[in-house]
């Protein structure tokens, strides 16, 4: 199978494309700075990559600035939107001559917006239209463009991803490792997490299943408040959970970023449940350990 990668060089793509050539696929990763290709990974510049796209049998667009890679200035957020919306759009143009293919689109549980109360599925509306919801749904209206051109389109409205060296874990559990760690904020917010590894087998998934399409969370069904997230990696990693971090102190130090820490959403992967998706790590104790006690940290 043919599969080419917008966004292959970060967190999920690395991991991605790594997981595909063991499947033994060709993946094209397009890219502003190709290297050489080795075996059956190659760099396209996107100058170039027209050709490539059309002929792919699957499209990831993983592409985008990173939510977390600095506090969110209006120029940082207007990047943030403007290099999600616009990739997507080169995509889908690149690839209205060619119907028979799936197209996989990056996208975020921001979209259902916040709450401590409400749990969300795919079938929840989005009544919300903060920063990361706004985000979210010009990203996704451009993606669903693709269904006009008949190509299979799903949205992955990812959850926070659990990686060990990478994404948003390694900064979540350092006050712990150094001693540090408690509540942030009132530890009532949800955590909607997914192990890396499950979002990659996911992906694969959404391929083989050709009922699949239009939003899928990609999320544990187990989701966690943030106090028990605390606790948890305390419990693994075997620190102390003891100095609370206060509201106001998240917001000075990130500004408008810091609702990635203190709002959260309890979401469910309704239609990989429907769908009988079985998840690696369905339970964050178990993804934890894995991550972090089984590789000796």
């Amino acid at each position: 199978m043919k599969i080419v990668i917008a966004g292959g060089t970060g967190f999920v793509g690395k991991v991605l494309t790594s997981f595909f050539l063991n499947q033994q696929h060709d993946i094209w990763i397009l890219t502003r700075n190709p290297r050489p290709s080795s075996g059956r990974l190659h760099y396209v510049d996107w100058e170039h990559a027209l050709p490539y796209v059309q002929q792919a049998d699957v499209v990831i667009n993983l592409a985008g600035v990173s939510l977390n890679s600095g506090r969110w200035t209006e120029e940082r957020k207007k990047a943030i939107i403007q290099s999600r919306v616009s990739t997507t759009q080169k995509l889908v143009k690149m690839m209205k001559t060619s119907s028979k293919k799936v197209f996989i689109n990056a996208s975020a549980v921001g979209f259902y917006g916040t709450s401590t109360t409400e749990t969300f599925t795919e079938a929840s509306p989005s009544e919300n239209n903060d920063f990361l919801a706004s985000t979210v749904k010009a990203w996704e209206a451009e993606a669903l463009k693709a269904k006009e051109y008949g190509i299979r389109t799903s949205l992955t409205r990812f959850g926070i991803i659990l990686g060990q060296n990478e994404g948003a874990l390694p900064k979540m559990i350092l006050p712990y490792k150094l001693f540090a760690g408690g509540t942030v904020g009132s530890g009532e917010q949800w955590m909607s997490w997914v192990h890396i590894e499950d979002v990659v087998r996911i992906m694969a998934f959404i391929i083989e299943h050709e009922d699949l399409e239009g939003p899928i969370n990609v999320t544990a069904p187990h989701p966690v408040t943030m106090k028990e997230f605390g606790q948890t990696i305390a419990k693994v990693i075997n620190r102390p959970h003891w100095l609370p971090v206060p509201d106001f102190a998240l917001n000075i130090l990130l500004g408008e970023m810091s609702m990635l820490i203190l709002k959260g959403q309890r979401v469910l992967p309704q239609k990989l449940c429907d769908h009988h998706y079985s998840f690696t790590y369905d339970k964050l104790e178990g993804a934890l350990t894995h991550l972090y006690r089984s590789n000796g940290h």
